[in-house]
């Protein structure tokens, strides 16, 4: 088949062109090259040559169309990443993300093509708080904690019904999405239009709400990619990670390379189509563990800044249960997190990594988005 594969140069993307190219597929590549992903917008070393390669933004209407000619299935990553940042760059994420995939979609209905699926990543991001059970009144969805209570140091969360301490279980698909972010709103965007399109117009489509994605090629000098990275930056710098509140927070990681199987199978498989997936490795850790984990495995002995601090619009716990993913295509996430971590340890031994760390909650903190 000939692929398309947008934002095909980034972390994720870049790893399924790979794999979809051992498979023995046609793959065209569509990427921007995102000066924030990609320093001084230069394209990586990794992107591979069988590929043909397009250097284009979604935005660009004519030449997305030209890019969709002739391809059979649309991996469809392209998209800017950043929680915090987005909250303050709202036009930026909006346009790449929301705009970007209106365009794509627009294409589709009134361009002459042959594209018989299209996948979308969408982001664990759009629950907004995991999902919680109360000791007293069972599953409950607590709202996002309030500046007031964060301010008093406390971090929990708390049933809305009763009060008690709510206890956070694996978040299922079909919990309510709360958006707390424009990244959020940006990933809902392009989940529920991409969606809509096949519902309209019975093209097969499926969106991968991906949890905390980690592995090599994820840039280590982009402040506002995912934490296991931010991390690494920071210690291979020599300077203590910053962890906000107190550490105890939860999330989710998962092996690049397990994103990219699940991608596949998602492809490969009929009974996919018209699926919201979780992509996660269905196991909670805490962000605390994450940073004392790799202080460890690169050898360093670096205290860590917990600093009691709070990012608005944080969550406390979300964790995928991916038992609806397991039960259609039979998927199991098989990177271990400490094998995962040592992966990325050895590619960082080749990577650029400028700590952007402090730079970056100074910004937060200018926009009064840190309490």
């Amino acid at each position: 088949m000939k692929i398309l594969c947008t934002g095909g140069a980034g972390f994720i993307g870049s790893f399924l062109v790979d794999e979809l190219i051992k498979e023995g597929h046609e793959v065209r590549i569509y990427d921007n090259i995102e000066p924030q992903v990609h320093p001084e917008g230069r394209v990586p070393d990794y992107l591979n040559p069988e590929a043909e390669f397009i250097r284009e933004d979604v935005l660009n209407y004519d030449a997305l169309a030209k890019a969709v000619e002739g391809v059979d299935v649309i991996c469809h990553d392209a998209a800017m990443v950043g929680v915090g940042q987005s909250m303050y760059q709202i036009k930026r994420y909006m346009e790449a993300n929301t705009l970007g995939t209106a365009n794509l979609l627009d294409i589709l209905v009134n361009r002459k093509n042959k594209v018989s699926k299209l996948i979308v990543a969408s982001s664990m991001s759009t629950y907004g708080e995991g999902a919680y059970d109360c000791p007293k009144c069972g599953r409950v969805a607590p709202p996002l904690r309030t500046d007031e209570q964060m301010a008093s140091g406390d971090f929990e969360v708390y049933c809305p019904k009763c009060g008690e301490l709510a206890r956070a279980i694996p978040t299922p698909e079909s919990k309510l999405q709360e958006i707390n972010s424009y990244y959020a709103l940006a990933k809902k965007d392009q989940e529920d239009m991409v969606m809509l399109f096949g519902q309209t117009y019975g093209l097969p489509v499926v969106a991968l709400r991906r949890f905390n994605v980690f592995g090599p090629r994820q840039s280590l000098s982009n402040p506002y990619t995912g934490v296991a990275a931010i991390f690494m930056s920071r210690l291979l710098n020599n300077n203590p990670p910053i962890v906000f509140e107190d550490g105890l927070q939860s999330r989710d990681f998962i092996s690049v390379h397990d994103i990219v199987r699940a991608n596949i199978m998602v492809m490969e498989s009929d009974k996919a189509n018209q699926q919201i997936y979780n992509v996660g490795a269905g196991r909670q850790i805490s962000v605390l563990e994450i940073a004392q984990t790799l202080n460890s495995l690169l050898g360093k002995d670096i205290e860590l800044d917990v600093v009691g601090k709070f990012r608005k619009g944080d969550v406390r716990h979300c964790f995928a249960d991916i038992s609806r993913i397991r039960e259609d295509l039979g998927f199991e996430p098989l990177v271990s997190l400490e094998d995962g971590f040592q992966e990325l340890i050895e590619w960082s031994a080749t990577a650029e990594a400028a700590d952007m760390g402090e730079q970056a909650t100074a910004e937060l903190r200018e926009k009064g988005l840190v309490g």
